[in-house]
Parts: C-alpha cells; sequence; structure tokens
C-alpha cells in the first residue's frame, strides 16, 4: 500500500505563488510517475500534469504550461508542484497521484493511488 498526502494549500491572491507537496510513505514510489490532478468546484477532476518515475521528464496540460512546474525527490518520497501566476480559475482542490507506469499521462485509470487533496483558492 502507498499512501499520499499533500500539503501546502491555502488562500492566496491572483499573480501569487504557492508551492503543493505530496508526500509518499508505505513503499517507494520512486519507480513510478506521478502526477497532479485538480478538481474545481461543480467540475470533473482534471489532469494537471506528471513527473517520470526518474524525474527527467514533465508533461503539462496547456493551462498551466508555463505557469506550474512539477519536481520530485525520490531519495525523500516527495513530488512537488510550483505554482506561479495563479488566477482565481486554478481554484480547486489539487491531487497527487501514483502511476501504474513508469511514465503518466492524461487518464485517471492510469493512477492507482491518490491523496486527499489539499484546498487552493485563489483570490481576484
Amino acid at each position: 500500500q502507498v499512501q499520499l498526502v499533500e500539503s501546502g494549500g491555502g488562500l492566496v491572491q491572483a499573480g501569487g505563488s504557492l508551492r503543493l507537496s505530496c508526500a509518499a510513505s508505505g513503499r517507494t514510489v520512486s519507480n513510478y510517475a506521478m502526477a497532479w490532478f485538480r478538481q474545481a468546484p461543480g467540475k470533473e477532476r482534471e489532469f494537471v500534469g506528471t513527473i517520470t518515475a526518474s524525474g527527467s521528464s514533465t508533461y503539462y496540460a496547456e493551462f498551466v504550461k508555463g505557469r506550474f512546474t512539477i519536481s520530485r525527490d525520490n531519495a525523500k518520497n516527495t513530488m512537488s508542484l510550483e505554482m506561479n501566476r495563479l488566477k482565481p480559475e486554478d481554484t480547486a482542490v489539487y491531487y497527487c497521484a501514483r502511476s501504474r507506469f513508469f511514465a503518466g499521462g492524461e487518464l485517471q485509470n492510469q493512477y492507482d493511488y491518490w491523496g486527499q487533496g489539499t484546498q487552493v483558492t485563489v483570490s481576484s
């Protein structure tokens, strides 16, 4: 079993920054891709970005390209999401997830472990 715990969410003004963290415990996640998803009120959960198991490659949803950066520290079993130039439409609960594979994608069924989420609220 793998437990994922997100942290770092909060309230920030538009244009500001936040850094989310995802800590894994139970079993190592270093051999698997990881990803961030988000769910805004009244909307379906959507893909934000993913990072390969080695951390050498990332892939982002178009709406966060150039603003968000995913990184990971396999020695610490952690992953981060650096969010800059935040917009009110970025308001959502953000979830981290572990892929079944070395490289991740946009489909949620590729991911077998999920955290409980952390709330990010961006005020205008």
